[in-house]
C-alpha cells in the first residue's frame, strides 16, 4: 500500500506589521550607522569650508538664481495640469520674495536669517502641497 502525504504545506504565515517596521527600523539605523561612520569624518574635514560658504554672500544669490526657476517650472508644469490655487501662487512668490531680500540683505543684516528662513518655508511647503495635490488627482 502506498502512503501518500495528504497534508499540503502550509503557505507562510503574513509578516506582522509591527515584524516588518521593526525590520524596517532597524535597517533605517543600520543605514545611519553606516552613514554616520562614511560621512562624519569628511563632513568635518570640510567644516571650515563650509563655514566660509556659509558667510559668502554669492552662495545666497546662487540659492536664489536656482530657487526661483525651479519653482517657476514646477508650478508652470502643475497648473498646466491641474489649475493652481491663487494661494498656490502667493505663497511661493512670497516665498521668492523673502529669499531675494534675505540674498540682499534687505532691509538689515539683521533680519536676513529669519527672512530665509521663513521664505525657504514657504517655498518648500508651496512645494509639499503641489506634490500633494498631484498624487491626489
Amino acid at each position: 500500500m502506498l502512503l501518500y502525504n495528504i497534508h499540503r504545506p502550509r503557505p507562510p504565515r503574513p509578516m506582522k506589521r509591527s515584524s516588518a517596521l521593526l525590520d524596517a527600523g532597524a535597517i533605517a539605523l543600520s543605514g545611519l550607522c553606516l552613514l554616520h561612520c562614511l560621512a562624519l569624518p569628511l563632513l568635518a574635514a570640510m567644516l571650515p569650508l563650509m563655514g566660509v560658504w556659509a558667510e559668502a554672500e554669492w552662495v545666497h544669490a546662487l540659492f536664489v538664481a536656482i530657487a526661483a526657476p525651479v519653482t517657476g517650472f514646477a508650478l508652470w508644469r502643475a497648473h498646466r495640469q491641474h489649475r493652481l490655487p491663487v494661494l498656490a501662487m502667493a505663497t511661493a512668490l512670497v516665498g521668492l520674495l523673502l529669499l531675494l531680500a534675505g540674498a540682499m540683505g534687505w532691509p538689515s543684516h539683521e533680519a536676513e536669517t529669519p527672512m530665509t528662513v521663513v521664505g525657504s518655508l514657504l517655498l518648500a511647503s508651496t512645494h509639499v502641497w503641489n506634490a500633494w495635490r498631484r498624487h491626489r488627482h
